[in-house]
């Protein structure tokens, strides 16, 4: 399904945004308001039980030369995003970038007036969540439109009706031929293109996990049942009609009645229930969730509460932190080599503008460097203020003895 369309104000173009826009043959601000993704045709996904078969099924489909097809091995990855924990997974990777600040640069130093037009838009998270996709799913392809408020929307092409290997849009999933969206006009500066053809994400490698932790999850649940209560059965004359019949309603009435009665000629008694409590399906669900954890963030990080410690936890965490700054640098060159040139073709940012994410800075660890070096060098307090939040003043200067004091002899001298 398409992405919810949201829209933010766009500036009216002034100075050096009015004269690109002048130069780019546009009236003030570019204005788009039908795009591609209105003629795209939904299509009810079935939610059938999926199993390896099926994902096999929907990987042939996808590495066909002649006739690929995405949409059954897009159902299938955003059918395994209901797993809680594979989603966590992902969203703590994203949020790291997404809470990263950064800025807009102009021949070294920062734009501050396009910095905080850039920071107040909300179409630049969904950028940043659609650009981050594509480590999950392998590829993204969003179009960019205007409202009528001359509002940018950002839009999520389906992924089901896109065939990256081919270069095609299909309005429909089962359409035979489609749109070449690369030899569009609009493409590169309202159609923008993430990721490469033959990759199918992170999320492609997730699928066992996912569907083993799913079955097994649905055994131990049968289990749990089977375990808590006790199968139980009644001998009874199965020739006699009604004693068969009265027999299956008294089962079924156990459920709530405290007692019952029986012929003298029937029998009732509890079968042996499960000698096991579930151990197997808990160490398959462990070991599913640790295998999805080592793929998204690199690490099995705040799980492990039986051998968990803490130096364990900070290698993760720095495990965690190098894979962030990757998709940092990937973010990075996909605003300055497709994003930005694409805003400033419209005529939102004058050209010349570089994206860059900010240093951020370890604040304990710096205190700490500031707190020994206090005894040997003066730190200004206005940069402490700014730096930590501390109202700091000068020390008062220890008081001097003049010469005009009682030296220690004198003191002696004096004693009787």
């Amino acid at each position: 399904m398409p992405a919810n369309r949201k829209s933010d104000k766009l500036p009216k173009p002034v100075g050096k945004r009015q004269n690109l826009a002048a130069k780019s043959g546009l009236n003030k601000t570019a204005t788009r308001r039908e795009g591609y993704v209105r003629s795209i045709v939904p299509k009810t996904i079935a939610r059938t039980r999926s199993d390896i078969a099926t994902w096999k099924s929907a990987l042939r489909a996808a590495d066909s030369v002649e006739r690929p097809r995405r949409a059954r091995l897009v159902n299938l990855l955003e059918d395994i995003l209901l797993d809680a924990h594979l989603t966590s997974q992902l969203e703590l990777r994203k949020q790291h970038v997404l809470s990263t600040p950064y800025v807009l640069k102009r021949n070294g130093e920062i734009a501050a007036e396009e910095t905080a037009l850039l920071m107040s838009a909300e179409w630049v998270t969904r950028i940043n969540r659609h650009m981050l996709e594509v480590g999950d799913f392998g590829h993204s392809l969003i179009e960019l439109t205007t409202d009528e408020q001359a509002g940018l929307a950002v839009t999520l092409i389906p992924r089901q009706n896109v065939i990256p290997e081919q270069g095609i849009l299909l309005r429909r999933e089962d359409d035979e031929n489609g749109i070449k969206y690369r030899e569009l006009r609009e493409y590169g500066t309202w159609l923008l293109e993430f990721g490469q053809p033959h990759d199918y994400g992170l999320l492609n490698k997730a699928v066992p996990h996912a569907l083993f932790k799913r079955f097994a999850q649905s055994c131990w649940s049968e289990l749990c049942e089977i375990y808590g209560i006790p199968p139980r059965y009644i001998k009874t004359d199965t020739q006699d009609d009604e004693m068969l019949d009265r027999a299956e309603a008294m089962l079924r009435d156990m459920g709530s009645a405290a007692y019952f009665i029986i012929d003298n000629t029937e029998e009732f008694q509890f079968a042996k229930g499960a000698d096991t409590n579930g151990d197997v399906y808990s160490n398959l669900i462990r070991l599913c969730n640790n295998e999805m954890s080592m793929l998204i963030i690199g690490a099995v990080l705040g799980q492990d509460t039986k051998n968990g410690n803490e130096s364990k936890e900070e290698s993760s965490m720095k495990l965690l932190d190098k894979l962030v700054m990757a998709d940092r640098k990937v973010l990075a060159g996909n605003w300055n080599t497709k994003v930005l040139p694409a805003i400033e073709r419209i005529g939102i940012f004058p050209p010349g503008l570089t994206f860059e994410f900010q240093q951020e800075e370890d604040l304990e660890k710096l205190w700490s460097m500031v707190r020994d070096l206090l005894p040997y060098k003066d730190v200004p307090n206005e940069w402490i203020k700014d730096k930590f939040g501390i109202e700091v003043t000068d020390r008062a200067p220890a008081p001097m003895f003049s010469q005009n004091h009682l030296s220690a002899r004198d003191f002696f001298d004096m004693a009787p």
